[in-house]
C-alpha cells in the first residue's frame, strides 16, 4: 500500500508542478507586449530519493521556490547610459528647432528682409534726399528693422522661459520616480526576505530606472539586499534603499537652476554637474546655444546702432546746413532698439546730406549709411549681412548636429532594446511549445493519479 500511496504522491507533485509551469507560461504570453517585462521560467528538479525495501526510489518532481527571471544586468546598465544621451539630444533638438523658426525668413517677414528693406530705403533717399515719401518710407523701414530685432530677441528670451518650465517639470518627475523606486525597493525586500523572487516588482523598478535615466544622468547599482540605489550630480544620493532625497529648482540670474536638497534642508547647485538626460539638453540649449544667439544678435544690433548713429549725427537735416547731432536709433541693443521718437515725429530730421553740403540736394550721409551694408564693420571683418547670415548658419548647423546625434542615439537605444528582447523578451512560438509540453505532462500526471486510484480501489475490493 505504501508504494501505491507513494505513486499518488508522485502524481500529485507532478500535477502541481506542471500547473505552476502552465501558470508561468500563461503569464509570459499575457505580458508579451508589456514594456520592461522579463520572461520568467519555473525551474523544475527531482525530489530527493528515499530508501525503501532495500532500493533507492525516486519521489517525483518539485518546483524551486524562486522563479527564474531572464535579465542581463550589464545590458540594462548599457541601455540606461544610451538612454541618457538620447534624452539629451531629443530635448536639445526640440529646443533648437524652435529657435531656428525665429530666424526663418522664408515668408519675407524676418530680420534678413527687414535689413534689406532698411538699406534699400537709404539708397532710395540718396536718390531723392528731399523726397517726403522716401523719408517716410525710411522711417517705417527703421521701425520695421527695430521691431524685428526686438521680436527676435524677445522670442528667444521667451523660449528660455519655456525651457525653465520644462526644467521644473522634469525635476518634479525625477522626484516622483525616485519615490516610486524607493517604494519598489521596499516591496522587493519584503518579498525576497521570505526566499521568493519579486520578479514583477523588479521589472517595474528597472523600467522606472530606465525612464529616470532619460530625464537625468544617473549612477545606479544593486546592493546586497536587492535595493537599487541611485545617485546624481557627481555622487549626490537620490535613492538609497527606501530613503530618497529631492531635487528642486530656484531662480539663479533669471533662469531656473537645479539643486539637490541635503537631509538638513540645505541645497547644493548641481546644474553644472548634470552631463546628460533631458535636463542637460534643455539647460545646454538655454544657457549656451540660445544665450550665444542672443549675444550675437545683440552685437549685430549694437554695431548697427553705433555705426548708423555716428554717420547720422554728423550729417545735416533737410533744412539745416549744420550737423544735426540727432541719432537715428535709440537703445543699446536688440532688446530696446528703436527709431528716435524725434525722427518719428518729424522726418525732416533725417540726415541725408553731409556737413556743408548744398541743400536740399545733398546726399552724402545717405550714401555713406547705405554703403554700411557692404562695409566690414563687424567682428571678423564681416559685413552686417554676412554676420547675420553666419548667425543663421550657426543655428542651422546646431539643429543639424542635434538631429544627427538624436538619430544616432535612437538607433543605439533601439539596438540595445532588441538585444534585451532577445534575452528577456517573450517568444510566442517558444511559449506555445512550452504550453503544449506542460499541458501534456499535466494530463499524464492526472492519468497517473487516476491509475493509482484505480489500483487502490482494486486492493480494497480484494479485501472486501
Amino acid at each position: 500500500m505504501s508504494n501505491i500511496y507513494g505513486l499518488l504522491s508522485i502524481g500529485q507533485s507532478a500535477l502541481l508542478t506542471q500547473q505552476k509551469a502552465i501558470d508561468i507560461t500563461g503569464n509570459n504570453i499575457a505580458n508579451v507586449n508589456t514594456p520592461g517585462y522579463s520572461r520568467q521560467r519555473l525551474n523544475i528538479r527531482q525530489n530527493s530519493p528515499v530508501r525503501m525495501d532495500g532500493q533507492t526510489m525516486s519521489t517525483g518532481v518539485t518546483a524551486d521556490t524562486g522563479i527564474q527571471r531572464f535579465y542581463d544586468q550589464f545590458l540594462g546598465a548599457q541601455l540606461n547610459g544610451e538612454n541618457e544621451n538620447l534624452g539629451r539630444w531629443e530635448a536639445q533638438n526640440q529646443a533648437l528647432e524652435r529657435a531656428e523658426l525665429m530666424f526663418d525668413d522664408s515668408g519675407g517677414n524676418g530680420l534678413s528682409s527687414a535689413m534689406s528693406a532698411f538699406w534699400n530705403s537709404w539708397q532710395d533717399l540718396s536718390n531723392n534726399p528731399s523726397g517726403v515719401a522716401e523719408r517716410t518710407s525710411l522711417t517705417s523701414a527703421g521701425q520695421y528693422l527695430a521691431t524685428a530685432f526686438n521680436q527676435t530677441y524677445n522670442n528667444l528670451r521667451d523660449l528660455q522661459g519655456d525651457i525653465d518650465t520644462h526644467v521644473t517639470t522634469i525635476v518634479s518627475n525625477v522626484n516622483d520616480m525616485a519615490d516610486r523606486i524607493a517604494e519598489l525597493n521596499r516591496k522587493v525586500s519584503q518579498v525576497e526576505v521570505t526566499g521568493h523572487n519579486a520578479n514583477d516588482f523588479r521589472d517595474e523598478r528597472d523600467q522606472l530606472v530606465l525612464e529616470l535615466s532619460k530625464r537625468i544622468d544617473i549612477q545606479s547599482f544593486e546592493d546586497g539586499d536587492g535595493n537599487i540605489n541611485v545617485s546624481v550630480g557627481n555622487g549626490k544620493p537620490l535613492v538609497d534603499g527606501t530613503a530618497t532625497w529631492d531635487l528642486t529648482t530656484a531662480d539663479n540670474g533669471g533662469v531656473q537652476d537645479v539643486y539637490w536638497q541635503a537631509g538638513d534642508g540645505t541645497t547644493v547647485d548641481i546644474t553644472g554637474q548634470i552631463s546628460s538626460g533631458e535636463l542637460k539638453g534643455w539647460i545646454y540649449s538655454r544657457d549656451t546655444s540660445i544665450e550665444d544667439y542672443l549675444t550675437r544678435l545683440d552685437t549685430l544690433s549694437a554695431n548697427m546702432i553705433s555705426e548708423i548713429n555716428t554717420l547720422h549725427a554728423a550729417g545735416t537735416t533737410l533744412d539745416s546746413a549744420t550737423t544735426t547731432g540727432v541719432d537715428f536709433f535709440t537703445g543699446t541693443g536688440a532688446v530696446n532698439m528703436a527709431v528716435n521718437s524725434a525722427i518719428e515725429g518729424n522726418s525732416d530730421l533725417i540726415a541725408a546730406a553731409g556737413a556743408g553740403e548744398g541743400l536740399p540736394g545733398g546726399n552724402s550721409t545717405a550714401i555713406a549709411i547705405a554703403n554700411l551694408q557692404t562695409s566690414a564693420t563687424m567682428p571678423g571683418s564681416s559685413t552686417f549681412d554676412a554676420y547675420y547670415n553666419s548667425l543663421v548658419g550657426q543655428v542651422g548647423a546646431d539643429v543639424q548636429t542635434t538631429d544627427f546625434n538624436q538619430n544616432h542615439q535612437q538607433t543605439m537605444v533601439e539596438n540595445l532594446k532588441a538585444y534585451r528582447q532577445e534575452v528577456s523578451g517573450v517568444s510566442l512560438d517558444e511559449e506555445m511549445v512550452n504550453l503544449i509540453q506542460f499541458q501534456q505532462a499535466y494530463s499524464a500526471a492526472a492519468k497517473l493519479i487516476t491509475t493509482a486510484d484505480e489500483m487502490v480501489d482494486t486492493l480494497l475490493s480484494m479485501v472486501r
